[in-house]
C-alpha cells in the first residue's frame, strides 16, 4: 500500500508516522520533503529544505518533485509518504501533489490530518530550533488547512483513490500525544486491511 499523509507544517505528522512505525515496523516512512532536498542538493546546492521554496525557481523546482516522486515510487511494500497537498509560496499556495506528481506515486489513499490552529502554533514553537518557519496567525493556519482539503481532493481524484479527514479540532487530548495515537491507530488500521484485502475504496 502506498499511503500519502499531510498536513500543515508542524501539525505534528512526524510524530504520529513514528508511532505507526513503531506498531508496523516492516512499514517504510518517507519524508518528500527530504527527498526533495536531497535532488536539490545534488543539482543546486540547496542546502536547507526552506531555500527550496525561495531560491529555485519554479521550473526547477517543479522537476525537482518529479525527480524525488519517481525515486519514492520505487520504494517496495508499504510506504507512507509524509508531505504537504498545499505548499505556502510567494504569498499563495503552491500545490505539493500536481498530477505530474500522482501519477509518479499513484497513492492508494490520502490521509489530511487537521487540528486547531493554536495547537499547532504550540507544537511549533516547541521545534523552532531545529526548523527556520515564517510566522502564521491561527486564521492562516486555518487558511492553510483549508487549501489542504482542496488539493488532496484534486490529487485523489487524479489517483482515483480515496480521501480520509482526521479532524482534530474539537477533540481535547485528556493526555499528551493523544490525538497522534488516535491518527497513528486510523492509519495502522487502513494498512493492515488493505493486507488483509478488506479495505473497499
Amino acid at each position: 500500500m502506498r499511503l500519502i499523509v499531510v498536513a500543515v507544517p508542524g501539525a505534528g505528522k512526524t510524530t504520529i508516522l513514528r508511532i505507526v512505525k513503531e506498531k508496523l515496523p516492516d512499514v517504510t516512512v518517507v519524508n518528500y520533503g527530504d527527498y526533495m532536498l536531497d535532488v536539490a542538493k545534488r543539482r543546486y546546492g540547496i542546502s536547507h529544505r526552506d531555500e527550496m521554496r525561495r531560491k529555485l525557481p519554479l521550473n526547477d523546482y517543479r522537476r525537482v518533485q518529479e525527480i524525488a516522486a519517481e525515486e519514492i515510487a520505487k520504494i517496495p511494500g508499504d510506504v507512507l509518504i509524509d508531505t504537504h497537498a498545499a505548499i505556502r509560496m510567494h504569498g499563495g499556495f503552491y500545490p505539493g501533489l500536481p498530477g505530474r506528481i500522482i501519477e509518479r506515486l499513484m497513492p492508494d489513499a490520502i490521509v489530511v490530518l487537521e487540528f486547531n490552529p493554536m495547537d499547532i502554533i504550540e507544537r511549533r514553537m516547541k521545534d523552532e530550533a531545529l526548523r527556520i518557519r515564517e510566522k502564521e496567525t491561527p486564521q492562516e493556519i486555518e487558511l492553510h488547512q483549508m487549501a489542504n482539503r482542496y488539493y488532496a481532493f484534486a490529487a485523489a481524484n487524479e489517483a482515483e483513490c480515496p480521501v480520509f479527514i482526521l479532524d482534530f479540532h474539537n477533540r481535547v487530548q485528556e493526555r499528551p500525544f493523544q490525538h497522534a495515537e488516535e491518527a497513528a491507530a486510523f492509519i495502522v488500521d487502513l494498512i493492515v486491511k488493505n493486507r488483509q484485502g478488506s479495505l473497499v475504496a
